[in-house]
């Protein structure tokens, strides 16, 4: 098969996983810079052109879309579909996905739980919103934040609605999470392949601080988890039409809840830590694909 993997970045860990999993598995494999791609939308000959050649007999794409580039690789992977390439990752899901709010929306409808979340676009009413919470400790985030960048831990409902207003002002969206203390800042990372769970570990953060992002220094080990929270992370996956996904979950008195769902999972720490071979069960679910096409 001809596989294209569209990263802006050829050196990260995730590209050269799924290269080389392609490539042991005796494919042709090329990288492509999706913000470099261009489009021509055309009711007889659509097609996408990079560096002025038209991209054509590509059988399958994997999409590694970064945070900032979200709408227009959506758009380079309808192309492509329009096309008939197989994608792993759809338009639609990943802009779903990647919305926080807007996921969190379709994931409590269908009734999974998540931390209680506030978002007003008035900040006069900040401090009645909050008074939602039952914890006067509470997270506020910057809805377009990754890596853990934009997350406070505040205190009290009146820093809470400070920060709040730090942020409007200076143009940044942001929204209001309840504070799960007994998470005792862990989530649990859940890696599902079509349907199925690769890979499951524990991010802990590190001593003095809440957030359980490898990029801020949390450790990760392999954990077990319920048959509650796979159920669990499967459905969230399946809501959101992915069939590659990282699920987050925060263990509460509740059960259960989801904190992100992630589009394009970074495939480094789930690899590393658990020893499995993810980007290969990824490159095999595209080998079953295009066999039923």
């Amino acid at each position: 098969m001809n596989i294209a993997v569209l990263s802006r970045n050829p050196a990260l860990y995730s590209t050269q996983s799924l290269v080389q999993a392609a490539r042991r598995n005796h494919h042709y494999v090329r990288i492509i810079d999706y913000v470099n791609c261009d489009i021509v939308i055309d009711s007889i000959e659509s097609k996408i052109i990079y560096h002025g050649q038209t991209l054509q007999n590509i059988d399958a794409i994997i999409p590694r879309i970064g945070a900032g580039h979200t709408d227009y690789g959506a758009q380079i992977i309808r192309q492509f579909e329009a096309a008939g390439v197989y994608s792993t990752l759809g338009p639609s899901p990943l802009l779903e996905a990647r919305n926080k709010i807007a996921s969190m929306q379709i994931l409590s409808a269908h009734g999974l739980m998540i931390p209680k979340s506030l978002l007003s676009n008035n900040s006069l009413f900040y401090d009645d919103l909050l008074r939602e919470l039952d914890n006067e400790r509470a997270i506020v985030k910057l809805i377009n934040g990754t890596h853990g960048l934009g997350v406070i831990l505040a205190q009290s409902h009146r820093q809470a609605s400070s920060i709040m207003e730090a942020f409007t002002k200076s143009k940044s969206k942001v929204f209001v999470q309840e504070f799960i203390e007994e998470a005792d800042g862990a989530d649990i990372r859940v890696f599902i392949v079509d349907g199925s769970i690769e890979g499951t570990m524990k991010r802990q953060a590190k001593a003095g601080e809440f957030r359980s992002n490898l990029h801020r220094g949390a450790t990760a080990n392999i954990e077990p988890i319920s048959a509650l929270e796979a159920e669990t992370a499967l459905k969230a996956a399946k809501i959101l039409g992915l069939k590659i996904a990282g699920v987050d979950m925060l263990r509460s008195k509740r059960g259960p809840m989801i904190l992100e769902v992630n589009a394009s999972p970074g495939l480094e720490g789930i690899e590393t830590t658990t020893r499995n071979d993810i980007a290969g069960k990824i490159v095999a679910m595209i080998e079953r694909e295009i066999k039923k096409s």
